[in-house]
């Protein structure tokens, strides 16, 4: 299981954070796609091809509403080009950056559609744009392979649309082997219903994740991001009470009382109000001989990669630069080890 990292892009810093995460061996490297809360993500993953030479880049994730599938389209191929192959475009339905300007997440309807349209184009057949014939008429002029297309996938229908349009799911329903479980059983049994070979995918996860000998500071630095992904359970037509025990609460009150104006940050109201329990199930936060057995037990599962969000907005500079070197040098070597 290769282990890559989630990283907000900085100004003027994303090359060097590119660097930083290639040289400490991270396999990817995803900078999200939020417009009013960070640099433009196209723009700071060209910085990171040029300061990088192997790790794999791209958006974490990008949606169907900002940006134009042929718009994408097109922001991925170059960076695949540049790259020499080395990009990845990660897509899901739209949180923070449809919010920031007054717009709602997708329907999965919507969704599937969009992943439609943006595999045609990435393939660099012709569209069908309300009558107009729509494709990369610059695509025929590179030789470069197709950039896969990687689905953010949390609740059972939109892991279902995922496996019958995506290259690559991620799943963000925690860190949690046996819920894990589930999502990949789920994703497979879509691939199968649709007609495709469930072993033609690739199947990753999103895991918060603080690697810190002090469990209090490790939980504190997750706590954040910990709220944010759980609360993608919690969103508008997703059923509750399919949900694991331990989340079913936890996402009943964020659908209550998430605010979006402390979006990611630990020390926003319904972060802090997580309980330690929670985050211990939910994320991988604490020491590392609490934290390799966690990863072992989900590259177990046959998951070919895990997204690693190494805390939240507000980290201490010190405590994030330990989570970092401690996955660097001891999650990383031992997951590697295991797949040998």
């Amino acid at each position: 299981m290769q282990v890559g990292v989630i990283l907000p892009p900085l100004p003027r810093r994303s090359a060097e954070l590119a660097r930083m995460a290639e040289g400490l061996g991270f396999a990817s490297l995803l900078y999200p796609d939020s417009q009013n809360l960070a640099p433009d993500v196209w723009q700071q993953l060209a910085l990171a091809v040029q300061a990088t030479t192997t790790i794999r880049l791209g958006p974490g994730v990008t949606n169907p509403v900002t940006r134009d599938p042929a718009v994408t389209a097109g922001a991925a191929l170059s960076l695949q080009v540049e790259s020499g192959g080395r990009a990845i475009c990660g897509v899901g339905r739209g949180d923070s950056s449809l919010q920031r300007i007054g717009r709602s997440t997708v329907t999965v309807a919507e969704f599937e559609r969009y992943l439609v349209t943006l595999q045609a184009y990435l393939r660099g057949e012709t569209v069908d744009r309300d009558g107009f014939e729509s494709r990369l008429e610059w695509l025929g002029a590179v030789d470069v392979a197709k950039v896969p297309v990687e689905v953010a996938a949390t609740g059972p229908r939109v892991i279902a649309a995922a496996a019958r349009h995506a290259d690559r799911i991620a799943f963000a329903v925690g860190a949690d082997a046996d819920h894990v479980a589930w999502a990949l059983d789920t994703a497979r049994a879509a691939a199968r219903a649709a007609g495709h070979d469930p072993a033609s995918l690739r199947y990753g996860v999103y895991v918060n994740c603080a690697v810190h000998p002090d469990a209090v500071v490790a939980r504190d630095a997750v706590r954040g991001t910990v709220a944010t992904f759980a609360r993608f359970s919690s969103l508008a037509g997703a059923a509750l009470d399919r949900l694991p025990a331990p989340l079913q609460k936890v996402a009943a009150d964020l659908r209550e009382h998430y605010d979006m104006r402390h979006h990611t940050r630990a020390r926003a109201e319904h972060a802090r109000a997580l309980e330690d329990e929670f985050i211990d199930w939910f994320a991988i936060a604490g020491p590392v001989e609490a934290a390799l057995p966690r990863f072992r037990r989900l590259a177990a599962l046959g998951l070919d990669f895990c997204h690693v969000v190494p805390g939240s907005g507000e980290m201490r500079r010190e405590v994030a630069a330990t989570v970092l070197q401690l996955i660097a040098t001891e999650v990383i070597p031992a997951v590697a080890a295991g797949d040998r």
